[in-house]
């Protein structure tokens, strides 16, 4: 063999080691949405600021569909709580979680980013449909949305569908600016609407009765719920404004689950509602009356609500 020829040859093999070893490389650091975390286990997340309050709601539904999954090779399931609708969505795309409890909006954020798709409609706190309230102290001259320019209203967290993309959106419909601003005290622009989050509902509440800030705003479920809004302060509250009715709440999976996992999921928490075994269950769950089947069309009309996301986003000023 002629010397330019041993060199050639040479360096084909040395290239060829090299593309193989970044294949290699390649194939590791490349995440696998199927098997990224143990097959013996399903994963149900949720976007959560209290995980101590969802991992106890969680547990008991998540032990009462792993005993129900073990001929599917299911031995355990685990809890994943995400800090928001974005990292929610990225452990979806990594196959980190299989199965998600949540609302319309996350649900048509999260099929818009990750793909996932609706399972069953949850009749959470046993209702299939909600709306929002907008309610102030009695006698404070708010009869309408508009009366809300130059005051502040309390909302819960930026991933809340009946709490804040809700009444954001029915703002934004009237032609009204929305301001974040740092603190409940902090004055809001005369010619916009501020707004702060309080995290939790009894504190939208509080924060509404104290007179801190002029309106609140969240769901007509917790408007009845005495720990969310005390009988006390509902007394002294009007409502002055409601959104469209809406689904409460959704169960998704990520679009890639395996379909016998899938299915199974399904065929559990439909049976559920019959079930004797399952009543604490579904009593722990959120207060679920009962799971059922939306058609094409309805799961569509959630899925469309990613416009309305993109349109608060947009014109919200954070």
């Amino acid at each position: 063999m002629q010397l330019h020829d041993w060199c050639f040859n040479r360096l084909s093999r040395q290239l060829m080691n090299i593309i193989l070893f970044c294949l290699m490389v390649l194939l590791m650091v490349t995440p696998c949405h199927a098997a990224s975390h143990q097959k013996d286990t399903l994963v149900i997340g949720k976007i959560s600021h209290n995980p101590k309050k969802h991992y106890q709601y969680l547990k008991p539904m998540a032990k009462y569909v792993a005993e129900r999954m073990t001929d599917l090779g299911i031995e355990k399931i685990k809890i994943r709580l995400a800090k928001s609708k974005e990292h929610l969505a990225d452990l979806l795309q990594q196959g980190e979680v299989d199965w998600v409890t949540e609302t319309p909006v996350a649900a048509a954020y999260l099929n818009e980013v990750a793909g996932a798709e609706i399972l069953l409609r949850k009749w959470k706190k046993g209702v299939a449909q909600y709306h929002t309230v907008f309610f102030s102290l009695s006698g404070q001259g708010i009869d309408r949305l508009e009366d809300l320019k130059g005051r502040v209203i309390a909302l819960e967290d930026p991933a809340s569908t009946s709490a804040f993309y809700a009444p954001a959106n029915a703002l934004i419909q009237r032609g009204l600016k929305l301001v974040r601003l740092d603190s409940a005290r902090d004055e809001p622009p005369a010619n916009a609407v501020g707004f702060v989050f309080s995290r939790e509902e009894i504190n939208i509440a509080t924060l509404v009765h104290k007179g801190v800030v002029d309106a609140g705003a969240f769901s007509s479920d917790d408007w009845v719920k005495d720990d969310h809004l005390p009988k006390k302060y509902r007394e002294d509250f009007e409502i002055f404004h409601r959104t469209p009715d809406m689904v409460r709440a959704l169960e998704i999976v990520r679009q890639d689950l395996d379909p016998k996992i899938r299915q199974r999921l399904s065929e559990i928490l439909l049976d559920a509602n019959a079930n004797p075994a399952a009543a604490p269950v579904l009593r722990a769950y959120q207060r679920t009356a009962k799971f059922d089947q939306l058609t094409e069309d309805q799961k569509q009309s959630i899925y469309n609500l990613r416009n309305m996301i993109k349109a608060v986003d947009q014109a919200v000023v954070w």
